[in-house]
């Protein structure tokens, strides 16, 4: 069996209804907010997580659909079923809490008294389980260090969690050895109490690829009581180093006429990544031969092992073929034939093709036509014209059926391929995607914000990027489309809608000048700091008291702020600046958010407006002059009643209605 001489390329050219107005008894009236305002929890050594402490009382008077609560202790919450629990386990929760809650038809407060609760934290964690000091441990073994493993490189958010001590019994653990108190310092920690151990950083394998520390477990008043146990770090490598030849320059020379395999010389490269992993295993490739004659293919370098050998001898060669195929494209190049003078269609006539030579990747493969025995010759990896322009293929083909004994010739046949990649023009890639900055928001129109790095993959080409913005949801940026750089054409507003957990994301389009014109997209992100621009507000801004009532807490009001720390609370809440205020009102700080409104005597039944003073404690500070809306309402028997007129309004309004729609339908 030989290859022929004949070349096939393949190209890869609505209802109303009327009724009758009836009366609805008289029912009680309604008042939104939590229906008790007091409640008293007993302290009794602290809190357990998800254990229910009281159920409040509250109704929007509309099916409390949409209400959210907010409590003073951000250890605290209230569930679905407005019970009172801890998020964790509490010790110290303080004296009171006030919870918040609100919706579109209520903004209320309630307050929650720790009765009983200590005057101080206990300062060790023994006397908060109020244990002895003399209490006992068990001599069992209870520390169980596991091996840890943490890939290097990682990315922020840091701590991270790696692993867990297990600890059978309530002991503080403790670490120590490089990495955690000795140098590198600060790299590891661990929860004294859980045990979960950390990693405060990125690490590289490469200067440190193992830590040895040791774990040991003390009792609560700080005495050891088992360890120390050794705890082994190690650092999972990344692919982060790239290949590197030994010499700058080889040399090698070979006799002319030698045979196809004849070693030239050996290529070494190293690599400083984990040699027992992949990340370390190198291929070689030749990306060019100069000058490319006779052949620009004429050696081959084994992937593997870097020996360069000849491939191309005239006495070994039976056909050349040639085809070419544009990057990034897939599909059959070219076709080979061969002659078999055998009977067709049996197993010594069929051919099987295999490429032995030139394809480490996997790029191609070749599969034989049934019907007329050729082989079709396909790329199935894309190509990639700036990393290999050329690609020499060896192939042979052989018969289903071995030979019979005897015969003069081989039992296979070879030939040589040559693949030339033709270049495709390629988007501009953005480096690094995404960009991220921290800028400062209000800074002044025309600032410099970043600037945007893309190259063209097409590097043989001498080919110009101009720069656009693609999505820009505020409309703040501008970008220069020669040089990249992106200055402000209004003002950064970290409150804006656009901003999300302070982040503004905006997209930016890069397009060379080929033909046709190519493309690629990248990302900018730009992290804002806050500045005090935002006055702070009050909330509840109503308040009901009754008309009879002096020496009594009207409200709890807390402050409010759309800045962010240290630009908001401690805020501080004071009368406004009228005369005479300070003879029927007075306000107490509760904390750094809340303060109560006191009635010093009692007011005749009426709507008030209490002007308040609210300043955060931004750098400068931002005050707000604000109001109270107070209304002096009659109670009688628990029940209060703040607006007769109005409702009298309202029934007339009603009934006047109901009187036009029975004409109607008449």
């Amino acid at each position: 069996m030989e290859f022929g001489t004949r070349i096939f390329i393949a190209f890869l050219v609505s209802q109303v209804a009327c009724t009758g107005a009836q009366e609805e008894e008289e029912k009680t009236e309604c008042v939104p907010g939590f229906q008790e305002k007091d409640y008293q929890v007993e302290y009794s050594g602290g809190f357990l997580k998800d254990v229910p402490l009281l159920q409040v009382v509250f109704d929007d008077c509309a099916g409390n659909e949409g209400v959210e609560f907010e409590v003073s202790n951000p250890d605290f919450l209230i569930d679905e079923n407005l019970n009172l629990v801890a998020r964790r386990d509490v010790i110290d929760s303080g004296d009171v809490m006030f919870v918040h809650g609100v919706n579109v038809h209520v903004d209320d407060m309630a307050q929650v008294t720790i009765m009983g609760a200590p005057s101080r934290s206990p300062q060790t964690l023994r006397e908060i389980l109020g244990l002895s000091d003399m209490m006992p441990y068990r001599s069992k073994r209870s520390l169980l260090v596991p091996p840890m493993f943490v890939p290097e490189n990682q990315r922020a958010p840091f701590p991270r969690l790696i692993g867990k001590s297990v600890r059978k019994e309530h002991k503080m653990i403790d670490r120590t050895g490089k990495g955690a108190d000795q140098d590198p310092k600060g790299v590891f920690s661990i929860n004294r109490l859980t045990g979960e151990v950390a990693v405060s950083r990125a690490l590289d394998r490469e200067a440190i690829a193992y830590y040895h520390l040791q774990v040991s477990t003390t009792d609560l008043s700080g005495k050891l009581v088992e360890g120390p146990v050794d705890l082994d770090v190690s650092v999972i490598d990344q692919n982060d180093n790239r290949p590197i030849f030994k010499e700058p320059r080889y040399s090698g020379e070979v006799l002319e006429g030698s045979p196809t395999g004849t070693t030239v010389m050996t290529m070494t490269a190293y690599d400083a990544d984990d040699p027992n992993t992949d990340n370390a295993v190198l291929r070689y490739i030749i990306v060019r031969q100069l000058p490319d004659k006779p052949s620009p293919n004429m050696f081959f370098i084994d992937p593997e092992r870097g020996d360069i050998v000849t491939v191309i001898t005239p006495d070994q060669l039976d056909r050349e073929f040639q085809a070419s195929v544009n990057e990034g494209s897939t599909g059959v190049v070219v076709n080979l034939t061969v002659d078999d003078r055998d009977d067709p269609a049996t197993g010594a006539w069929r051919a099987i093709y295999s490429i032995i030579n030139g394809d480490p990747n996997q790029n191609f493969e070749i599969q034989t036509n049934l019907d007329n025995n050729e082989g079709m010759l396909s790329v199935i990896k894309p190509l990639d014209y700036e990393s290999a322009m050329f690609h020499t293929l060896l192939i042979k083909v052989e018969n289903e059926d071995p030979l019979v004994p005897d015969v003069v010739y081989g039992p296979s046949s070879t030939a040589t391929v040559y693949i030339t990649v033709m270049d495709v023009n390629e988007g501009p890639v953005f480096f690094p995607d995404p960009l991220v900055v921290i800028r400062r928001e209000n800074i002044p129109i025309g600032s410099f914000v970043a600037m945007l790095n893309a190259t063209d993959p097409d590097y043989l080409q001498t080919q110009s990027i101009r720069f656009a913005v693609l999505r820009d949801p505020a409309d703040w940026l501008i970008v220069n489309p020669f040089k990249g750089n992106v200055t402000t054409r209004a003002i950064l507003d970290r409150e804006s809608p656009h901003v999300h957990n302070n982040q503004y994301t905006a997209l930016f389009l890069a397009t060379d000048n080929g033909n046709p014109p190519a493309s690629g997209t990248g990302t900018l992100i730009i992290t804002l700091e806050d500045e005090n621009d935002n006055a702070p507000y009050i909330f509840p801004s109503v308040a009901r008291v009754c008309e009879d009532a002096k020496d009594m807490n009207v409200v709890v009001i807390g402050g409010r702020d759309k800045d962010i720390h240290p630009n908001t609370d401690p805020f501080k809440i004071e009368l406004g600046k009228q005369p005479g205020l300070e003879k029927t009102w007075k306000i107490s700080r509760i904390n750094d958010t809340h303060s109560q409104i006191m009635l010093l005597h009692s007011l005749k039944k009426a709507n008030y407006n209490l002007p308040l003073v609210l300043t955060d404690s931004g750098v400068p500070p931002i005050s707000n002059n604000t109001e109270l809306k107070v209304q002096v309402c009659t109670c009688k028997k628990n029940r209060m009643d703040c607006s007769r007129a109005g409702s009298i309004q309202t029934n007339l309004l009603l009934l006047l209605g109901l009187v036009l729609l029975s004409i109607l339908c008449l």
